[in-house]
Formats: C-alpha cells, structure tokens, sequence
C-alpha cells in the first residue's frame, strides 16, 4: 500500500474542504444555515480520512475525481445511516444521566444560616431549588392522577422517578409540620412527619423558607398521597426477618382458620401470600417462610383461576402444629459474640505433671 496516494488524497480533500469553506464564507446567512449540515459532513469525512487507508486502486480513482471530497459527501448522502440513531441516544443518554443526578442529589437538612456558617451555600441552595421542584411536581402529580374521586398510585411514581424517595418524604414531612393545625391530615401522618428532621429556617425577615416547599393541593389529597408514598416507600425496601416471620405466622393462622379443605379441588388446605409481602420477596424470603412452616407436604403455587400466590398443604396434615422458630444465622451469632483475646482470655489452669513414684 502506498501510503503517498492516501496522504495525497487527503490534501486535495482538504484543499477542496479550503475552497467549499471561502465560498460558504461569503453567502448571506440564510445560505451559511443552509449547508451548515453539509458543512459538518464534510469536516467528518476529512477526519476519517487522517486514518483511512485505501488501497492504491481506490486512492487512484478518488484522486482522479476533480471534487472527491464532494463525490465522498453525495454517497453519504444517499445511504440509510445510523446518524440520527446516534443522536437519539445521545440526547436520551444525556437526559437520563440528568434523571440520575437529581435523584441522587443529596438533601441539604440544615438552615440556610448553617450553610453560611459552614461554607456550604451552594449545597444548600442546589438543594433548596430541588425541594422546590419536588413540592412543584407533588402538586402536578396529583393534579394529574387524581379523577372520579380516587387519586392513582401513579402519582408516586411520577414523582420519584424525577426526585427519589428521600426528597419526596423530606418535603410532605415539611408540608404536614407546616400545616399541624391542618385536621385535615390523618393522625398516623401527623405522627410519622413529626419523626421526620426538619430543622427551622428563618429569614431576616421574620418569614420561614421551608414555606417555600410546602405542598399546596387540597390537604385531603395531599395526605392521601402521603399515604400512598409511604406505603410504596416500604414496598420498596427489602424484608426483615420480623416482616418474613408475620407472613409465615399469618399463613399458618389461615390454613387453620379453615373448616374444610378449601383448594379448587377438595383436596388441599391453602392460603394466599399478601401480595405487599410478594411485591418485596426474593427467592431467598420464601424459602424462609416456606422452613417457619411446620408442613411436610407443602407446596407454593398460583392457581389457573385465580391470581396471587398460594401455599397448599394436604388435608390429612395436622395443622395444630406451632410455627418453626426462625434458624439463627451463624454469621450473624459470630458477630454478635465478643470475641476473646490473649489478654482477657482466661487462663487455662496448669496441666498436672506426671509424679514420678517414690523411691
């Protein structure tokens, strides 16, 4: 290959590059706009080429061209490309890494006065400007899904999807702190935003800033999705041993709460996972249940007819049987047991010596 021909392609393409830039130069603006596309194409195809080895027949036969730039430009044209494909992604990619960003900004709990203090304006005002946001798109969210008298989970989603779970709660928190004297907020509500941290935030006039992110849609609806976002927030969160052991607990009571065999068929007891509890299991959380329940012939299962999830015993088990305790972790037991050292170990009484006989 000679590498000649392809750097003597590449300076007449750039040469032609030279002249299409000097005429584009001295067009009115409309026409700079015009071919501003081709342009840019062009410019792509010249970067190609300081890496592009042709061999010599087809560097020879571009090289004859008079305007091989222009001859590589028109066959862009006429083929189907992922060009826009790629430009598709890259605005979706950018967008999504701006989704990311704001969810995971981190909530600033301190008052502006702290910040000043502390050197962290910018903290708290990025964050300020977020909780803003966030009571802004609460208040959409439930403009937008509330109908015909019931407000769709739906809102919550479309809430956290932009801000997270942490923001969202810290902001209906502040929303029902602000509005205690409101009864139109349910006690649990008003007891749990009171469990919630958020410090005061006076200004210099004697206003208070975190007014400035409290939710102002009809306090019913806001408490209802309170409600909602509490609720889905503990969906979200993996089981305790405590939530695995009342759903073992509660199944049993329902399997022995049965007069009779109660499966499609006659010839099972069964009983019907919640489906808040299916909604946050793993594979490893019903295995779990499955072992805190006293049956040998248990099975888990759907039914055709049915939806949920089941667990099946026969109707010849004795269902008088008491819930298995769960199996302590041995991991867990190590870590919990102080472990001893040298020092405080106590000491191991002497070993006897061997008497030798009296002589």
């Amino acid at each position: 290959m000679n590498k000649d021909l392809n750097t003597a392609l590449y300076e007449k393409m750039a040469a032609e590059q030279d002249k299409y830039r000097d005429w584009l130069k001295s067009q009115p603006p409309e026409q700079i706009l015009h071919h501003t596309y081709e342009y840019t194409i062009r410019e792509d195809i010249l970067m190609a080429m300081e890496e592009l080895e042709l061999p010599d027949a087809q560097a020879k036969a571009l090289l004859a061209s008079p305007s091989p730039l222009a001859d590589a430009y028109r066959e862009f044209e006429k083929r189907e490309t992922g060009y826009m494909d790629v430009v598709r992604d890259s605005i979706e990619s950018r967008a999504e890494a701006a989704l990311d960003a704001q969810r995971e900004l981190p909530v600033y709990r301190h008052s502006a006065a702290y910040a000043r203090e502390h050197g962290e304006l910018d903290q708290y005002r990025t964050s300020q400007r977020a909780n803003i946001a966030c009571k802004e798109a609460i208040e959409a969210a439930i403009s937008e899904n509330y109908q015909d008298n019931r407000l769709d989970g739906a809102a919550v989603s479309q809430v956290t999807e932009q801000f997270g779970y942490d923001r969202m709660l810290y902001v209906l928190a502040n929303t029902v702190q602000q509005k205690e004297w409101d009864g139109r907020f349910s006690r649990d509500n008003k007891a749990w935003a009171g469990t919630v941290e958020v410090p005061p935030n006076p200004d210099s006039f004697g206003g208070e800033r975190n007014r400035e992110f409290v939710v102002d849609s009809h306090p019913g609806l806001t408490d209802l999705f309170l409600t909602l976002a509490k609720r889905e927030y503990l969906l979200s969160q993996p089981l305790t041993p405590e939530d695995i052991q009342a759903e073992a607990g509660r199944l049993l009571r329902e399997l022995q709460a049965q007069d009779a065999p109660n499966s499609p068929n006659g010839t099972h007891y069964m009983a019907q996972f919640s489906e808040d509890f299916m909604r946050r299991a793993n594979s490893k959380d019903m295995d779990q249940v499955m072992a805190a329940l006293p049956f040998r012939s248990m099975a888990f299962s759907g039914l055709n007819d049915r939806k949920g999830h089941f667990v099946l015993i026969s109707k010849d088990e004795d269902r008088s049987k008491e819930l298995r305790p769960p199996r302590r972790s041995v991991r867990r037991q190590l870590k919990q047991e102080p472990r001893s050292t040298g020092k405080s170990a106590e000491k191991k009484a002497p070993a006897l010596k061997k008497q030798e006989p009296e002589r």
